[in-house]
């Protein structure tokens, strides 16, 4: 499990550090920087498989996403004693991104990304530079728990109490997590890759009368529903017959009491049929309305035979009727007992369905803005997680 998120300078994320528990719900109001949290954390996912820089580069480059404000807010600042001004940079400039290990057995890591030194010749002058890296083990990043570090292009592993450099030097655009996997000298280095390409995110399900999930597919197998949701039907009959189909059936009854699902093969397509009280035939997924579909969208990736290690849910809420809100975080509390859960929502009915869930577990944190950086409300300062970046 991950006890900490750490992000420094993405968008209004100057300096921010938030405590995860096993189910973490993220909130506070419009234009706070909870879609900066996700799309930091989706940006991290991207470092396993060797996409961060083409990521940053769809965001419209470094420059467009790092932090525009002053390198620090002094407290006069804060106060409205002093204009907001810039001065003098102590600092280079650079995003960094990392997470740590809830215990001493699971790793932390962290990546520092800055511009590039100029080099003649080259048509890829602006992409952005990858500083700095290190895998660690616990919660800390310390000298005693570093296992990997990268600085520029090189890359040490650690053997007892020595450091051992690769005999092979790293490109600025890749990430070690991507470009170096030696099970020998390393071993942690592929655990994290898997833990990390193992994250689970789900963003805004299409429900239109378009949607993929409306039409007849071909199946296969499906643990885990596709991030567009085209195999909706084949998902919910892998459910049914190898996962928990007694759940399945009672979180369709939570949120339409008497509906029933049904699964349609015909030639190979698969296609999805509701039965409910006091209609005389099934509806196809066609016929069902937004908010109906997504909802069953969200019970066949919220029941995956294959919950992932972390699970990460932006704005689960949209296009749903308020009062299949409390249904949704039941269901959203069920899945947390199997996984790691993120939700980032602004919905008030929702946040207090999940809080009333009763999960062992859970941790509210609301986002505010001062001055245009991200905090994080009432949060005291024993509640922040420690943090070391690694150096450069």
């Amino acid at each position: 499990m991950l006890s900490a998120l750490a992000i420094g300078n993405y968008r209004s994320l100057r300096s921010l550090v938030l405590p995860l528990a096993r189910l973490t719900l993220v909130t506070g109001p419009n234009g706070s920087g909870k879609s900066s949290v996700y799309r930091a954390l989706r940006l991290l996912a991207e470092t396993a498989h060797g996409g961060v820089i083409r990521s940053l580069a769809r965001e419209g480059g470094l420059g467009s996403v790092l932090w525009a404000g002053p390198e620090q807010l002094s407290a006069a600042m804060r106060r409205g004693e002093q204009p907001v001004q810039g001065t003098r940079r102590s600092q280079p400039v650079h995003l960094r991104l990392g997470f740590a290990g809830a215990s001493a057995e699971e790793f932390g890591y962290a990546i520092d990304i800055g511009m590039p030194i100029p080099v003649p010749g080259t048509l890829f002058g602006q992409d952005p530079e990858i500083k700095a890296e290190a895998v660690w083990s616990g919660p800390v990043l310390r000298p005693g728990t570093a296992l990997v570090r990268r600085q520029g292009a090189l890359l040490e592993t650690r053997e007892g109490s020595r450091w051992q450099a690769v005999d092979r030097l790293l490109p600025a655009y890749a990430s070690m997590l991507s470009e170096f996997l030696d099970p020998r000298t390393a071993p942690e280095m592929l655990s994290l890759r898997e833990q990390v390409r193992g994250w689970r995110f789900y963003d805004h399900f299409r429900s239109d009368t378009q949607a993929p999930a409306r039409s007849p597919q071909v199946g296969t197998r499906t643990p885990v529903l596709g991030n567009d949701g085209t195999d909706l039907a084949a998902a919910i009959a892998t459910i049914r017959e190898v996962g928990d189909a007694r759940a399945l059936d009672a979180a369709v009854d939570d949120a339409f009491p008497g509906a029933t699902l049904e699964v349609r093969v015909q030639e190979g397509q698969f296609e999805l049929l509701m039965r409910q009280p006091g209609l005389l035939r099934p509806l196809r997924a066609a016929e069902l309305s937004d908010g109906t579909l997504r909802y069953l969208l969200w019970i066949a990736a919220l029941l995956s035979p294959r919950p992932p290690q972390l699970l990460v849910l932006n704005e689960p809420e949209s296009s749903l009727h308020p009062d299949l809100l409390p249904a949704l975080a039941r269901l959203i509390a069920q899945a947390a007992r199997h996984a790691q859960v993120i939700v980032v929502s602004h919905a008030k009915r929702l946040i207090a369905a999940l809080e009333g869930a009763g999960h062992e577990d859970l941790r509210s944190l609301v986002l505010e803005k001062e001055l245009g950086e991200t905090r994080v409300a009432g949060l005291a300062a024993g509640e922040v997680p420690p943090w070391h970046w690694p150096g450069r």
